[in-house]
């Protein structure tokens, strides 16, 4: 149980549920994000950025076979009746649930992704508490990550480099260093909150958005 006395996240900071850009419709979009600055900088960014890439949501899986349920009864020309929906919406409940349940298991534990927003900027448990499409979530996950999705595929398209690693028309100290990771994020991505979060105090970051 919290304490009284702890402040809420989402009232605290007065973010406002309208301001989320949530599309029902998502394109995922290849982006590009390079990371750039002194060596012993930029190496807790690193570790600090790898996760499980999962947020870890409380999830109401009665309500979603519920949903379920009535997606396939919704269906114009379905074949199953409303029994074997029953069936149907309860065996995807569970198939669900078991799933969410070993993702969410490797929160804390697994470094898997190399650019996990929720690493870096750990989602309040009385935001997990509210699930992924409450409005108050998503206005959460805008003003702190600047998507209201976790990102997907991340890779790491290039390792640190510094003087050793320095290819023609590119000029680095040898105090510096960098890293370049790839992923698929929203179309409305913005990168302010996600820069905030990820940069130290002497690193800094460029992203670059590839459509298709």
């Amino acid at each position: 149980m919290s304490s009284s006395g702890a402040a809420d996240p989402i009232a605290s900071e007065g973010v406002q549920p309208a301001e989320a850009l949530c599309l029902p419709d998502n394109d995922w979009l290849q982006h590009r994000l390079t990371i750039r600055g002194p060596v012993a900088e930029l190496a807790p960014v690193r570790a600090a950025a790898a996760g499980a890439g999962v947020i870890p949501w409380q999830l109401d899986f009665e309500q979603l076979r519920e949903n379920w349920f009535h997606r396939l009864m919704a269906i114009p020309s379905r074949t199953l009746s409303a029994s074997g929906a029953r069936i149907l919406a309860q065996q995807l409940r569970e198939a669900s649930e078991r799933r969410h349940v070993l993702a969410v298991a490797q929160v804390g534990r697994s470094r898997a992704c190399p650019f996990d927003l929720h690493a870096l900027s750990p989602v309040p448990k009385s935001v997990l508490a509210l699930g992924p499409d409450h409005p108050q979530a998503l206005a959460w996950l805008w003003q702190h990550w600047g998507t209201t999705q976790a990102l997907r595929h991340v890779v790491v398209l290039a390792e640190p480099y510094g003087p050793e690693a320095v290819g023609p028309g590119r000029r680095c100290c040898g105090s510096a260093s960098g890293r370049r990771t790839g992923h698929r994020g929203g179309r409305w991505r913005r990168w302010q909150p996600t820069g905030r979060s990820c940069a130290s105090r002497s690193a800094r970051f460029t992203t670059r958005r590839h459509e298709g």
